[in-house]
C-alpha cells in the first residue's frame, strides 16, 4: 500500500490531481490496476488516503518540534520551522497539487491550514509563554508563509537566487528574535 501512495503522490505531483489516473498510478508502482483498487476503491480515496497521511506527518513533526521549542531560542526556532516544511517535501511532495486541484476542498484546506498554524502557534508559546494568544496568531500565520516561501524557493517554484533562502532565514530569525525574545518591546 504505501508504494501505492508514493506512485500516487508522484503522479499527481506531476501532472495534478485532476489529469492523473488510476491506470498512471498503478503503472507507477508497478502494479496491477485491479491491486490499486483493491485499497482504493477511487481516485478520490486515494487523494483523501494521502491528505490523512500529510496530515499525520505534520502533526508528529509539530509534536517533535513543540517538545524542543520549550529550550530552544527564538533563532534556534525559527530555523527549525523555516526548515520543516523543505523537509517534509519529499513525504508530501503531491500535497500542493491536492490541494490546489479541487473547489470542493476548501474545508480540506482550511483543516490543513489551520493544522498548521496551530503546530506553528504552539511552537512559539513553548519558547516564549508569555507571547499574547493574538500576536501568537499573528506570527504564526507570518511564519507560515515565511515555510511555504522557503519550499518554494528550494524546490525552484518560486522566484528566487542563490543567496536568497539565506536571507529569508536570517529575516525568520530575526523576526522570531524580536517578537519572542525576553525583554522584546511591545507591539
Amino acid at each position: 500500500m504505501a508504494e501505492l501512495m508514493e506512485a500516487a503522490a508522484a503522479v499527481i505531483q506531476e501532472r495534478g490531481f485532476e489529469v492523473a489516473t488510476m491506470a498512471e498510478i498503478a503503472a507507477r508502482a508497478d502494479a496491477k490496476i485491479g491491486s490499486l483498487y483493491r485499497f482504493f476503491p477511487s481516485k478520490e480515496a486515494v487523494a483523501e488516503a494521502l491528505m490523512q497521511h500529510y496530515a499525520e506527518v505534520l502533526q508528529t513533526e509539530y509534536a517533535a518540534i513543540h517538545a524542543r521549542a520549550a529550550d530552544a531560542g527564538p533563532e534556534e526556532l525559527a530555523d527549525i520551522l523555516i526548515d520543516l516544511l523543505v523537509k517534509l517535501y519529499p513525504q508530501t511532495r503531491a500535497i500542493r497539487a491536492l490541494l490546489d486541484s479541487r473547489t470542493d476542498w476548501t474545508e480540506i484546506r482550511l483543516r490543513f491550514r489551520s493544522l498548521a498554524l496551530a503546530g506553528v502557534k504552539t511552537a512559539l508559546k513553548a519558547c516564549a509563554p508569555d507571547l499574547d494568544d493574538s500576536d501568537a496568531d499573528d506570527v504564526a500565520a507570518v511564519v507560515l508563509n515565511n515555510m511555504k516561501t522557503m519550499v518554494g524557493m528550494t524546490m525552484k517554484d518560486a522566484p528566487t537566487s542563490p543567496g536568497a533562502p539565506d536571507q529569508l532565514r536570517l529575516m525568520n530569525q530575526l523576526y522570531l528574535a524580536a517578537k519572542l525574545a525576553p525583554g522584546r518591546p511591545a507591539a
